[in-house]
C-alpha cells in the first residue's frame, strides 16, 4: 500500500468507517495469523489472538503516530499479544509444540516428482525432523522465536525487525544469531536422543 493510500485509509479508520476496518483485516490477516500461529504453535489459539490483535489495533487506531508503516505498528502489536500468550502459558507450565507452518503435510514428507512415490523412509525422516523442529522451536525463549520466526519465517528485512522491536540493528542481529545458534543446539539434541 502507498503511502497517499494507507494516509487515507488511517483517516478512515480514525473516523470508525467499518468498511476501512474490514479492508485493513483483509489486507493484514493472513500475514498476522501467520506470525501468530508461527509463534504459538496453535491454529486455533493463533485465529483467535488474530481477532484481539485487530480489535485492539481498531481500539488504539488514535495513538498510532505514524513513525513506522501502518503494517509495522500491526505487527507490533501481534508479537507482543503473542509473547504475552507464551508467557501466560510458560506460567502455566504449558508449551505449544503444534506445527510451525500451515503445509505441515507438504513440508513432511519427502519431495517428488513425476509419478513416483517418496520412499517410506525418507517420509518417516522427514516428519521426524520436522517434529524436532517444532519441538526446538517450542523450547527457545519467547524473544527468541519471535526473531526466528520474523526474519527466517516471515522472510522480514532487518530493518523491519528494527522498526517492530525497537532493538537496534547490531543487537537484531547478534539476537537473532544466538536465537539460531540457541535452535541448532536443541534440535541436535533431539536429533541425537530420537523420538
Amino acid at each position: 500500500m502507498n503511502p497517499a493510500d494507507e494516509e487515507q485509509l488511517l483517516e478512515r479508520l480514525r473516523r470508525r468507517d467499518e468498511a476501512a476496518f474490514n479492508q485493513l483485516v483483509l489486507a493484514h490477516q493472513a500475514s498476522v495469523y501467520r506470525l501468530l500461529f508461527r509463534m504459538l504453535g496453535d491454529a486455533a489459539e493463533a485465529e483467535d489472538l488474530a481477532q484481539e490483535v485487530f480489535v485492539t489495533v481498531f481500539k488504539a487506531i488514535e495513538t498510532f503516530r505514524g513513525e513506522s508503516r501502518l503494517s509495522t505498528w500491526i505487527h507490533r502489536i501481534a508479537q507482543n499479544h503473542g509473547r504475552n500468550r507464551l508467557k501466560y502459558h510458560g506460567r502455566r507450565k504449558r508449551k505449544g509444540e503444534g506445527p510451525l507452518d500451515e503445509g505441515t503435510e507438504e513440508t513432511t514428507s519427502a519431495p517428488h516428482t513425476g509419478s513416483r512415490l517418496p520412499r517410506p523412509d525418507h517420509a518417516f525422516e522427514g516428519m521426524q525432523a520436522e517434529s524436532h523442529v517444532q519441538r526446538a522451536m517450542a523450547a527457545l525463549d519467547s524473544e527468541q522465536r519471535a526473531l526466528i520466526v520474523l526474519r527466517d519465517l516471515e522472510h522480514m528485512t532487518y530493518e523491519d525487525i528494527q522498526e517492530l522491536t525497537g532493538l537496534p540493528s547490531g543487537t537484531v542481529k547478534s539476537r537473532l544469531h544466538r536465537a539460531r545458534m540457541a535452535l541448532h543446539e536443541k534440535y541436535r539434541e533431539l536429533s541425537e536422543d530420537k523420538p
